[in-house]
């Protein structure tokens, strides 16, 4: 379905087809709403709804479906797609208030998970990975950081990939808190005004605490042209950090899983992104930050939790 047949579903009408403002899925800004895909089927998004209501009823600046005389969010064919504020204020710029802000709201929304999956989100499944799936994606690696011209230890990140596909189940079954997060928790799924406004939480989830610091960590800065084309440094993690443990708080004993924690979402998210998106490897900048990433990932010791 095109995105005119989309936008009539809200009773939003246009006389030209809409192009999206997102380049990988479709994302759609008309006059003050923003139009996007959400999670399905219609159950699920729901759920996802309720959890982002409970997120704003605490303060926790989010966004939630704008009141419509239709339903919002709605189930259209295979998808569900809603109907969101568009937030005006500013872009994340690096700079160490933009960090400690960033590090503030996500431990608030940490503070406030439930202590069980009470609202059903989907859940953190992903414990499966094979060695043949490493040396595919190495392969492709290999490939772009030749073609390119990047500086990536390919090798030492391929021994490292094995280990953690060996460590799956360890971690799986290691005594660690889950909890419901927004996810996917980015520079470029903030807005600045006072305070740092979240306009994406659509990939809600279910899933370990360290995961969602690790995936921040990683790739906080990509995809966002006014952030830097690297990760955090390690003065700027600290900063993050200590606006993060300002509302929440991790044990001691989990701190023993924060190595393995970092290696298993790097297989899961990381490890794709380097091996599965060539145009990236054009660009300069994110070529950048893919070389400060690997460089992170085989050299954690600066950034403990």
């Amino acid at each position: 379905m095109d995105g005119k047949e989309i936008l009539k579903k809200f009773l939003i009408d246009v006389k030209e087809e809409p192009q999206s403002i997102y380049s990988f899925s479709p994302v759609y800004k008309v006059d003050e709403q923003i139009i996007k895909r959400t999670q399905s089927p219609l159950e699920k998004s729901k759920r996802l709804i309720r959890y982002t209501t409970y997120l704003n009823e605490h303060e926790i600046p989010v966004v939630i479906p704008v009141s419509l005389k239709v339903d919002n969010p709605q189930q259209i064919q295979d998808d569900c797609y809603v109907v969101y504020p568009f937030i005006y204020g500013n872009k994340y710029t690096g700079s160490e208030k933009n960090i400690r802000q960033a590090g503030e709201l996500l431990g608030k929304i940490h503070s406030l998970s439930p202590e069980t999956n009470s609202y059903q989100l989907p859940q953190y499944r992903v414990f499966d990975f094979y060695k043949h799936e490493v040396e595919e994606s190495i392969g492709l690696i290999r490939h772009f950081t030749k073609q390119y011209q990047a500086n990536v230890d390919t090798e030492s990140l391929y021994e490292q990939l094995l280990e953690s596909v060996h460590s799956q189940e360890a971690i799986k079954a290691a005594n660690i808190q889950w909890l419901l997060t927004p996810h996917d928790y980015k520079a470029n799924n903030l807005i600045y005004q006072k305070q740092p406004i979240l306009i994406d939480p659509d990939n809600a989830i279910w899933l370990p605490k360290l995961f969602d610091l690790a995936l921040a960590l990683f790739l906080f800065h990509n995809e966002l042209d006014s952030a830097p084309n690297r990760v955090f440094t390690k003065e700027e993690w600290q900063w993050f950090l200590a606006g993060y443990y300002t509302y929440s708080s991790i044990k001691e004993e989990e701190k023993e899983w924060w190595l393995a924690a970092l290696n298993h979402v790097f297989l899961d998210e990381v490890m794709w992104l380097l091996a599965e998106v060539e145009e990236d490897w054009k660009r300069p900048e994110q070529r950048q930050l893919f070389e400060s990433v690997v460089e992170l990932i085989l050299n954690p010791t600066d950034y403990q939790i």
